[in-house]
């Protein structure tokens, strides 16, 4: 699937310069040298992309830091994006997008398996927990692996959150089931890898989190 990724990024490259030259065609004006393809103008050009599913649907959310309230419970300034389901609209959506790297510091970017809610109260969400790292801004690793099926237990994982903040983004990995210590060990460690990240990595489980706050400590450690 990684590979997909990047081979329809390249796809979607020739497919724009598809509808340059069809546009080109239409109005009569082709640049010096330029050869008209017929054959490839029977129909419009969107209906030729050959799309590539996903494995899972996602879905991209927003928590934009001016539309928090200290007053308000924590979740209601999040805001779905955009769902995708196929490689190319993956690509499509990403390129069009600022990156977390060129957020505003305070927001939150949230990728999660369609139609889990990144909140500790949803159902699926709701026995799990999380991996945590911080790391240079600008890092979109984690999002490729999630989104290209890289993760050996990858039915556990949920979704990412990115936290934007002055020098750096705090990433962290959500998983369904905290008890499951095998598949935990097995995404932290295989997270470190993907990410070439040598500190270590803690796993705290959501219910922990809200039981004990920052007091929470970690469940797993690699």
């Amino acid at each position: 699937m990684a590979e997909e990724l990047a081979a329809a990024a390249a796809g979607l490259t020739l497919d724009q310069e598809g509808e340059r030259e069809s546009e080109a065609a239409s109005t009569g004006e082709l640049e010096e040298g330029e050869i008209l393809n017929d054959e490839s103008h029977e129909g419009s050009s969107a209906a030729k992309i050959q799309f590539h599913p996903l494995q899972h649907s996602w879905t991209f959310w927003f928590d934009n830091p001016s539309a928090k309230s200290k007053q308000a419970a924590w979740g209601n300034s999040i805001r779905p994006i955009h769902t995708f389901d196929s490689v190319e609209d993956f690509w499509s959506l990403y390129n069009n997008i600022n990156r977390p790297s060129k957020l505003v510091v305070g927001a939150d970017f949230y990728c999660f398996k369609y139609p889990i809610e990144p909140k500790w109260e949803d159902p699926i969400c709701a026995n799990g927990g999380k991996w945590t790292i911080t790391c240079a801004r600008g890092k979109s690793d984690t999002l490729l692996a999630m989104v290209g099926e890289q993760f050996d237990n990858g039915d556990e994982i949920c979704g990412a959150v990115v936290n934007v903040r002055a020098r750096q983004e705090r990433i962290a990995l959500w998983t369904k089931n905290a008890s499951n210590e095998a598949a935990q060990m097995i995404i932290g460690r295989q997270w470190k890898e993907l990410m070439d990240y040598n500190e270590s990595i803690g796993f705290i489980s959501h219910d922990d989190a809200k039981r004990l706050d920052r007091a929470a400590r970690n469940k797993y450690t690699v």
